[in-house]
């Protein structure tokens, strides 16, 4: 496969234009805006744009790559100065905060979960691979228990954000977060067989 050659420098900045206007018109419920006013907002032609983004969905892709790519980011960053179970909780109740900000990304993210396919699943894929790292940290820190697997986790983010439209999201997506982490602190029961009537044994 031919990799993609180095953009030229204006041509750079005029794609981080269109990226950066995209994000906040998308912050602020602007994605069913017309496509080609997207160029406009940006201040470049319409060529350019689709130049760049043939399609809106071309440039909500590009747009959320580039967030899933921060809050990795971020993850890594509190690991660097948190403790295992409190870089886990930072990020899980940040990753709420960030999606009720950007319903967009909420929205994208329930599909990619469930697809997993394209380009931009590469950077949900990504997502849960460091949600796995932190779990797998806190379980060697002995923070959490070893038996919740991330598919687990993961699953609940899915349900977060297909839940972004509920009119107490916010709310209700820190109470998953907090039953999340209650959860995987809590050791496991271990099976003890039925229970044993106390006193004579009838008959």
């Amino acid at each position: 496969m031919t990799e993609a050659k180095p953009l030229r420098a204006d041509a750079r900045r005029n794609r981080d234009a269109l990226i950066a206007k995209a994000r906040e018109l998308f912050a602020d419920g602007g994605f069913d805006l017309r496509f080609d006013d997207f160029a406009k907002l940006a201040g470049v032609g319409t060529g350019t744009l689709y130049r760049h983004f043939p399609t809106r969905e071309a440039l909500a892709e590009a747009v959320y790559r580039e967030e899933l790519v921060a809050l990795c980011d971020r993850a890594r960053e509190l690991q660097a100065t948190l403790p295992a179970e409190e870089v886990l909780e930072s990020f899980l109740r940040g990753l709420v905060s960030h999606l009720d900000a950007h319903e967009g990304l909420a929205r994208s993210l329930v599909t990619l979960m469930a697809t997993r396919t394209g380009a931009l699943a590469e950077g949900a894929q990504a997502l849960g691979q460091v949600v796995d790292d932190l779990l797998a940290a806190a379980v060697r820190a002995g923070a959490i228990r070893d038996d919740i697997g991330v598919g687990a986790v993961m699953m609940a983010l899915q349900g977060i954000c297909a839940a972004y439209d509920h009119p107490t999201y916010r709310a209700d997506a820190d109470g998953v977060i907090t039953l999340v982490l209650d959860g995987l602190r809590t050791a496991p029961q271990r099976a003890s067989g039925p229970a044993r009537a106390s006193g004579p044994n009838p008959g």
